[in-house]
């Protein structure tokens, strides 16, 4: 108490500090005292990447892009949850100026260093408190060439440009806790030049003009990691419509694209064979005008280029919507679990529609030496985390746990595993235990030879 207040005063400037942070009194006096979080969520491939010390629980982004000039202003209106409590806090941010801040309605102090920006806000936030950011920030966006030498990030097109962010590039359009271990809603508002289109995860919820200029409101209601979301600008053809079970399907093409024709038959091949689908809205983004090198996931509206949009290309990626997407990885050491489950969704469309038996597609894989240069849960470097081995080799450990339990058991695990998880995170370890517990088998063979083992099996049926 400030011995120079009457102890009246002192009791309100007490209450209204409490009032600021989310605290008490008493949680002040007994309570851990406030430090800033940690720069980082320690993953293995990436360790900086992600924050520390929070919970985003929604961001509001409020975008203006000028295709021309390649000029993106945006305001990030993130709701947090304090998991600890916090003197400052980091966002991760790639490129692009800040403007400001603000912190619970009050100015904050930013200090920046590479890709951190760290907060520090007037008042510590308290242990548990909900609490809003506000960032205003412009600039050109960046394309970041990641560690495998794909671009990602901020990638320009001939009328604009799409945003792809795995595993790091939604660092560079907007603030945020860019780890797939922190899902979060969205609503993302994006204000274009009249004539382009500005598509984005989810529902469409609103489309204005004014002043020659048009602004698309999207809302995922859904939680989604950070490197899921996308953006793309240009003067794309959209579609919307619906499956024949109702689901709303959200189309943006700029080049042929009749194969957006068979989503809703596919999405219904895909839902009988792995439960129902997790999100409110499907659709896709396919440019065949521009070469990325590969196609995306993002969440609800998977991304194409000119040389991926093809049908067992779209299968996997809307395979990725229940496993990736809705079960996401805690760390990156896990995207095993993400491309194993879509590449095996190819062999069973190839079994179905192509005639060729899954077996022949495990012997075809199970041959080539690319996929055994690694275990696919264990990726010795960054640049290994899209190497064949998670891929191909992480498909055949599904196929080897179908041939230990059985058909129906593993149709029951395909279904199950994407339940139990439903807009979670799960791990290697959760895998691996959850199998074994609904099949009563004990497959430590099975997973210190296929999964984490090093050399290729002389005998492909052991």
């Amino acid at each position: 108490m400030d011995p120079r207040r009457p102890p009246a005063l002192a009791a309100v400037a007490l209450l209204v500090a409490a009032a600021l942070t989310g605290c008490t009194g008493d949680e002040r006096g007994t309570g851990a005292r406030a430090e800033p979080g940690a720069a980082g969520v320690g993953d293995p491939y990436f360790p900086k990447l992600g924050n520390g010390g929070y919970d985003v629980r929604h961001y509001a982004l409020t975008l203006s892009y000028e295709p021309g000039t390649n000029r993106l202003t945006g305001t990030a209106d993130i709701t947090a949850r304090a998991t600890q409590p916090l003197s400052a806090f980091n966002l991760d941010l790639t490129g692009l100026t800040v403007h400001s801040a603000t912190v619970a309605g009050a100015p904050a102090t930013v200090r920046r260093s590479g890709g951190e920006l760290t907060l520090r806000p007037a008042e510590d936030i308290a242990d548990g408190a909900t609490f809003r950011t506000v960032v205003r920030y412009s600039g050109a966006p960046a394309t970041i060439t990641d560690a495998e030498g794909a671009r990602e990030g901020w990638l320009r097109t001939a009328d604009g440009g799409v945003a792809l962010g795995e595993p790091t590039g939604s660092t560079a359009w907007f603030p945020g806790n860019h780890h797939p271990s922190d899902k979060a809603t969205y609503e993302v508002a994006v204000t274009v030049p009249h004539g382009h289109r500005a598509v984005s995860n989810g529902e469409l919820t609103e489309h204005r003009t004014a002043g020659g200029r048009d602004t698309f409101v999207w809302r995922s209601a859904e939680p989604m990691a950070s490197y899921l979301a996308t953006i793309a600008v240009g003067r794309y053809e959209t579609k919307s419509s619906r499956t024949p079970s109702g689901l709303p399907v959200h189309t943006a093409a700029r080049g042929e694209a009749t194969l957006l024709d068979r989503i809703p038959e596919l999405l219904a091949w895909t839902t009988g064979k792995f439960g129902p689908y997790p999100f409110s809205s499907t659709g896709a983004i396919v440019d065949t005008t521009v070469d990325v090198g590969y196609a995306l996931e993002t969440q609800s509206r998977p991304f194409f280029d000119k040389n991926t949009f093809e049908p067992s290309t779209l299968v996997h990626e809307l395979a990725h919507q229940w496993y990736g997407n809705s079960v996401s990885p805690k760390s990156w050491r896990d995207m095993w679990l993400n491309e194993s489950f879509a590449t095996y969704a190819e062999w069973l469309y190839a079994e179905e529609f192509d005639d060729k038996p899954v077996q022949e597609s495990f012997d075809e894989v199970f041959a080539d030496d690319e996929n055994w240069a690694f275990p696919p849960a264990a990726p010795p470097t960054p640049e290994d985390l899209s190497g064949p081995p998670v891929y191909g080799r992480g498909a055949m450990v599904l196929h080897k746990v179908r041939q230990a339990v059985g058909d129906d058991a593993f149709s029951g695990i395909l279904r199950g595993w994407a339940a139990k998880h439903r807009h979670a995170n799960a791990s290697t370890r959760d895998f691996t235990t959850y199998v074994e517990d609904v099949s009563g088998e004990d497959l430590t063979d099975l997973w210190d030879v296929w999964l984490y083992g090093d050399d290729r099996p002389t005998d492909p049926s052991a």
